[in-house]
């Protein structure tokens, strides 16, 4: 595991880790350069922007290896790590996880770490065997393109309602349009991720239908596919 600072972490009051993708079975190593590293590369500049002034640091985690690999679940392992490395150098402070599609399962799996008070999954991989009790007392938000054809937008809404009951705030959120790769409306992915994120570390209001949804515990279904305003050019 490599955590890579792109805002620094000296002075950091809460910290913000971002998390890529990758395959289900692949031991080569992860590089920088692979597609779903550099998919991740657009979100920087918004999260940058939209945390400002709230000393916030932003880490980039590159895991060992490209995969999931069935139950050694190396990446989720990775984020563990990682988060054990924020609270080395940084104390406790708060950390919210922002993750797409494999980098969304390690994020989910890794949620229960004491550092850990919120998740944005970005068109998560969530098989319906997963576990999701350690993100009770945690905020998940989930965004899902209801044209992805990699990720099950439909698991996702499973997962999260299964979330819900465990104990967890959640809102899920649907990208009318939206793809796996979120090239389509990718502006609205790049700012919508970040100011949600800002939003879960108290830095802006969440907005209301997002408020709402967290607010609903157990079995209610409010708010699960809440969707995803186009923004402005």
């Amino acid at each position: 595991m490599r955590l890579r600072w792109k805002v620094r972490s000296a002075g950091a009051r809460a910290v913000v880790l971002v998390l890529h993708g990758g395959r289900e079975a692949d031991l080569a190593p992860a590089r920088p350069w692979q597609p779903a590293a550099v998919r991740m590369a657009p979100f920087l500049r918004p999260l940058r922007r939209a945390t400002a002034g709230g000393a916030v640091a932003v880490g980039l985690v590159r895991y060992r290896h490209r995969g999931w690999n069935g139950d050694r679940a190396d990446a989720a392992q990775d984020v563990l790590a990682a988060l054990d490395a924020v609270a080395a150098e940084c104390g406790p402070v708060p950390v919210v996880l922002l993750g797409h599609s494999m980098g969304g399962r390690a994020a989910l799996r890794a949620a229960g770490h004491r550092a850990v008070t919120g998740v944005v999954a970005l068109a998560p991989w969530c098989p319906p065997d997963d576990p999701c009790e350690q993100l009770a007392g945690r905020t998940l938000v989930t965004l899902h393109g209801d044209l992805d054809r990699v990720t099950d937008p439909a698991a996702t809404l499973a997962f999260a309602a299964r979330a819900r009951a465990a104990g967890a705030a959640v809102a899920g959120i649907g990208v009318a349009g939206g793809d796996h790769a979120m090239l389509r409306r990718h502006r609205d992915w790049h700012r919508g991720a970040a100011g949600l994120v800002a939003a879960l570390l108290g830095l802006r209001p969440l907005p209301g239908p997002v408020a709402e949804a967290l607010a609903a515990r157990g079995a209610d279904q409010t708010g699960l596919a809440i969707p995803l305003p186009r923004s402005r050019p």
